[in-house]
């Protein structure tokens, strides 16, 4: 199938050949009709990515903070190549999205094979999409006016928000799709509606939609024409649905408003309040957010719980159903908003007709299956991105998992190896197609079967969400293939024992390779220490200081389903460098957390490690610092002499005769990992990481987690 791609470093649009994305539980899988081209976001992003980096910059101001933090305690090298890396990958374009469902996922109730629905899908022949981001299309209305669905979505949320009531005067800046979808629906709510824009045929437009409309190139005041139509009462409510970054805007729409009164903003616009404004009126100030309670719920919005509608009266989907039902009754008009329409094939031209400062509603009609056949090229969920290289080489790798750290960090590593790269798996297919392209894998597949059933393939680099981890690795082992999987190894102690008892039943010595990312132990500036430490006489004293940084609540990570906590799936890492240093395995966890109000996100703790040599160690993992200060620190207390290793950049020892000062770029041992990993399954080197080094770490991170919930000292079976 095909899917609309735009490359942010220069712009370009292209439509692209990917696999057909994976039907996942709570969702349907869509056979796309329509596709609206949303002439506000979409021309946004555009402009963005032909925009020089100069440009860009300013366009981001708050993506050049964190550039800053992060040449300040990555480097440079580091900062300049990862911001490069971003802008090099293409993204999905598109959310309005009108189709028939051919799938329906487990745990979707209300929707049968051949509904009309209308999604936030992309523009793409075939799209999955979460339950609650789907509504079905009523009998009478057609796909074409289905498709403002989404933004007829987000221009209602406005509305909602401004609690418009019968007979109030409001106003309406911006009179693009949005702004007009708003002012049909705010003529819906019984108020009587004055719009502003700059082109004349939108402001015609509004007028067709009953507003009295001003055009404001020709230097109208728009204070003054508010003030009037609200015969000198003052506007009740003022919608932002323009995109300047001008803080005027604002400042007017201020101006107009009586006491009291409510603005709201859809759009974007500079906000830089004058407090006067707001102040002397006590004027409501509010942002809206997209289509309406729910958006970026990950628990609403990918998981499908669903608010109650006792408490949450109007979510994004009941916005969804409410547009669908307007349009049924013919009391939201869509017609006169389509400027043009193309085929899908002729992408390329419907997004130059974006760059019109005229254009408004621009419609993509897809091409649908004539047969069975082309049908079933529509489904095909693995496409061929690069020619095959037969070969009997060790090294033929499978990549599943195509996020943003395989394809930033990952894949550039792995590439550099010399192995085989044929298969990548990703659900939605355009991630893996995308990474495939770059870095030379030869298929990109949405199919895990495929992988798993192909005797070509050697070893598996798996590097999807924690709670895949243990499915993964068993499903490999038992088909006789290496793993290498991102950490943590596992989320608890039954999936750690169904790894241990694949690997047993292998014959000694005989088992496929299995390692884990622990990369810090390969990283160029641990060697030295673990060199030196290597002609010790006694126990060590090792303290590692993990400046976490913050991550929302609702973050994947802090699910203890799908993530595990950071704690079990993150301080995993610096665990395992203890292990590495010592040499020994970790004997007892103690730890203590703070105390915080609020929920409990368990990523502010004290972890105290005891080691079968009589060594000590203190792993302090604090989500409350600055992105200014190093993320890592390790100090290595040894021999009357310590050892400083400074964000894997600077290594010093204080007291220790003949130990060398190192500076370095910053290198975590990802590079070296992977190389190791190579030459194991080539049978070049034994396994990097020794299985019962593996098992140890894993069962010293779950003791981590009863541990500080218990406030304990849990000890560990040697």
């Amino acid at each position: 199938m095909r899917q609309v791609l735009q490359n942010l470093k220069n712009g370009d649009v292209e439509l692209a050949e990917v696999p057909c994305p994976r039907l996942k539980a709570g969702h349907l899988l869509i056979r796309t009709t329509r596709t609206l081209i949303s002439a506000g976001t979409e021309r946004m992003l555009l402009d963005f990515g032909k925009a020089n980096y100069l440009n860009k910059a300013r366009q981001q101001p708050e993506k050049v903070k964190q550039v800053l933090h992060k040449i300040q305690t990555d480097g440079l090298v580091a900062t300049v190549n990862a911001v490069r890396t971003k802008l090099d990958q293409p993204m999905a374009m598109g959310y309005c999205n009108v189709g028939v469902v051919i799938g329906v996922g487990d745990g979707v109730a209300g929707y049968k094979i051949g509904d009309r629905v209308v999604s936030n899908g992309n523009h793409a022949e075939v799209v999955v999409v979460p339950k609650n981001l789907c509504a079905p299309i009523p009998e009478g209305v057609a796909d074409e006016d289905a498709a403002f669905t989404v933004l007829g979505a987000i221009a209602l949320q406005g509305v909602r928000l401004a609690v418009p009531t019968l007979g109030e005067s409001f106003a309406v800046f911006g009179l693009g799709l949005v702004g007009l979808l708003t002012v049909q629906l705010l003529r819906v709510s019984g108020a009587r509606v004055i719009g502003f824009d700059f082109d004349e045929e939108r402001v015609a437009l509004a007028k067709h939609y009953g507003a009295e409309a001003i055009c404001l190139a020709g230097g109208a005041d728009p204070v003054q024409a508010g003030v009037t139509f609200s015969r000198q009462g003052g506007i009740d409510g003022v919608l932002v649905t323009a995109a300047t970054s001008s803080d005027e805007l604002m400042h007017q729409a201020a101006q107009m408003c009586r006491k009291r009164a409510r603005i709201i903003l859809t759009g974007v616009t500079g906000l830089h309040l004058q407090r006067a404004d707001f102040y002397e009126k006590e004027i409501t100030f509010q942002v809206s957010c997209s289509y309406g309670p729910g958006r970026y719920d990950n628990s609403y919005e990918e998981e499908g719980r669903d608010y109650p509608i006792g408490f949450v009266r109007w979510t994004e989907q009941r916005n969804f159903c409410a547009v669908l039902d307007l349009l049924a009754e013919g009391r939201l008009d869509t017609g006169a908003l389509i400027s043009k329409r193309f085929a899908f094939d002729q992408v390329g031209e419907a997004y130059s007709a974006l760059g019109e400062r005229r254009a408004i509603g621009i419609l993509l009609e897809y091409p649908q299956p004539e047969n069975v056949k082309a049908s079933a090229q529509l489904l095909e969920r693995t496409v061929d991105v690069h020619q095959a290289v037969p070969t009997d080489q060790a090294d033929v790798l499978a990549i599943i998992g195509a996020g943003a750290f395989t394809y930033n960090m990952v894949l550039p590593k792995l590439s550099r190896c010399g192995g085989r790269l044929k298969w990548i798996c990703s659900s939605k297919g355009q991630s893996g197609t995308i990474a495939a392209r770059k870095y030379g894998i030869e298929k990109s597949t949405t199919d895990i079967e495929q992988i798993l059933a192909d005797d070509e393939v050697k070893a598996l680099v798996v590097t999807t969400r924690n709670n895949t981890h243990a499915r993964f690795i068993i499903e490999g082992l038992r088909r006789g293939k290496h793993v290498f999987v991102e950490k943590p190894l596992c989320l608890n102690a039954a999936e750690l024992a169904d790894i241990e008892a694949v690997v047993q039943s292998f014959p000694t010595d005989q088992a496929p390779v299995l390692m884990v990312g622990y990369n810090r132990r390969f990283a160029p500036l641990v060697q030295p220490i673990k060199q030196f430490l290597s002609q010790r006489t006694a126990p060590l004293s090792l303290s590692f200081t993990c400046n976490a940084g913050h991550l929302p609540a609702d973050d994947w990570n802090h699910d203890p389903e799908v993530g595990g906590g950071r704690i079990l799936a993150e301080a995993c890492h610096f665990m395992d460098l203890m292990q590495f240093l010592t040499g020994a395995a970790i004997t007892g966890v103690a730890a203590m957390k703070q105390q915080l109000e609020g929920p409990d996100l368990e990523d502010n703790v004290v972890l105290s490690l005891t080691f079968s040599d009589g060594s000590i160690g203190n792993i302090n993992y604090f989500a409350g610092g600055h992105k200014s200060f190093p993320k890592e620190r390790l100090e290595v207390f040894t021999g009357g002499g310590v050892i400083s290793l400074n964000n894997f950049r600077e290594l010093r020892g204080y007291g220790i005769r003949g130990f060398a000062n190192r500076k370095s770029g910053l290198d975590k041992g990802h590079q070296a990992e992977f190389q190791a990993f190579s030459a194991a399954i080539r049978g070049e080197s034994p396994a990097p990481i020794p299985f019962k080094q593996l098992v140890n770490t894993s069962r010293a991170s779950f003791a981590a987690q009863t541990a500080m919930r218990e406030q304990s000292v849990v000890k560990l079976d040697e």
